[in-house]
């Protein structure tokens, strides 16, 4: 019988933790493992040392600090989506957050281990990057812009662990998803947000990596309706393209979802 041994060690601190990365280069680090334990299990990945950063009180907590809420990388989606401060400052991220997989995925996955694997179907990508959010590592601040470098990829360093995430608070914001039924993936999710900086039009599950969409910005900031965007067709170059829909299908959702998270945000 082939196995696959592995060692599992749970750090004790955050520095402990970037010690044992430091020291064990093809390590993974082990949180709500949603995506690290189906990978293994289909031996797409078999790293030899498992660290457990679960339980680190360092990568917890809600905190405001001025205009903008700070999110520790290890909250679960359902404490995310639970959180008064986050429903309260920022509504559109913890109904985003209940709207992740199932109850256990809810209650296991976390915010950190889903923006750093950065999947593109996943739907925190698209509040980070529509709420131009900073990420906080152990050895720096990296703004959203930079973060996300395509699929399955990030500006982080294989030894850097991501500690928080400060979202700024919005005047206004709201996200909506057409969800695959089995899997609640967005086969297409767009996040939209109006701040003092300016609109942000995120989008997450119609290409290989979360983007931008300009065009819909400079629309919704001569005009914060939903008609504005109406006629901006996207191109489906190099959009996604599976079993579940076509690559032009995906682009026309990408409208419709648009639409209705500034309708949403409106409300």
């Amino acid at each position: 019988m082939i196995t696959y041994p592995f060692s599992y060690q749970r750090a004790a601190s955050l520095a402990d933790a970037e010690a044992l990365l430091g020291a064990n280069p093809d390590a993974k680090l082990l949180a709500g493992g949603q995506t690290l334990i189906p990978t293994m299990k289909q031996r797409l990945a078999n790293p030899p040392l498992l660290i457990d950063i679960s339980g680190l009180a360092e990568l917890s907590g809600v905190r405001r600090e001025g205009e903008r809420l700070v999110l520790g990388a290890a909250l679960t989606h359902a404490q995310v989506a639970q959180s008064t401060e986050v429903r309260t400052l920022i509504p559109a991220l913890a109904e985003l957050a209940s709207h992740i997989g199932d109850p256990a995925v809810r209650h296991l996955g976390t915010l950190g281990g889903s923006v750093a694997n950065n999947d593109p179907a996943a739907d925190y990508p698209a509040a980070v990057l529509g709420l131009n959010a900073t990420l906080i590592t152990t050895r720096r601040e990296i703004p959203a812009d930079k973060f996300f470098t395509g699929m399955f990829e990030t500006a982080l360093e294989s030894d850097e662990i991501l500690r928080a995430i400060a979202f700024p608070i919005p005047r206004r914001a709201a996200y909506a998803k057409f969800a695959n039924p089995a899997s609640r993936y967005a086969m297409v999710g767009v996040f939209v947000a109006q701040t003092t900086q300016g609109v942000r039009v995120a989008v997450t599950g119609a290409a290989p990596c979360v983007r931008r969409i300009t065009d819909m910005e400079k629309a919704l900031e001569a005009s914060f309706d939903s008609e504005s965007i109406a006629h901006i067709q996207i191109a489906a170059d190099g959009l996604n393209e599976d079993l579940h829909g076509s690559a032009q299908y995906r682009a026309h959702l990408v409208t419709v979802m648009a639409k209705r998270a500034v309708t949403a945000a409106l409300a």
